[in-house]
């Protein structure tokens, strides 16, 4: 289950950040995650209430924006929708797709006191 060392992973930022900007609790923690990004979301919402117990984001909200899937393709120069990995280009029926977005996962807000 990677989900429990992404969730570790969030963790030492929060920490890191908690020693820099001085706070004592998070009240919510705004992830965005791609479609593409192999991230299970039930896994990690269950990964996040583990490994935060005892820690400044113990009690936080956890908050994920989906991000979908676009990519360019270089045949017709069009940013396309993608549903996966691989798909065609909806438009030009080409599979020389570059994906630009829907695989990333990151820390988009932290709501601290």
């Amino acid at each position: 289950m990677h989900e429990m060392s992404l969730c570790e992973g969030i963790l030492q930022v929060i920490e890191a950040e908690a020693q820099k900007q001085q706070f004592t609790e998070v009240k919510q923690v705004v992830l965005d995650i791609g479609v593409l990004s192999g991230v299970e979301i039930s896994a990690l919402e269950f990964a996040f209430e583990v490994v935060m117990y005892g820690s400044v984001a113990e009690k936080a909200i956890l908050k994920i924006n989906e991000i979908e899937a676009q990519a360019w393709c270089m045949s017709c120069a069009e940013t396309v929708m993608i549903n996966q990995r691989y798909d065609a280009c909806p438009n030009c029926e080409s599979y020389q797709l570059q994906v630009s977005s829907g695989d990333e996962m990151k820390i988009k807000e932290l709501e601290v006191n």
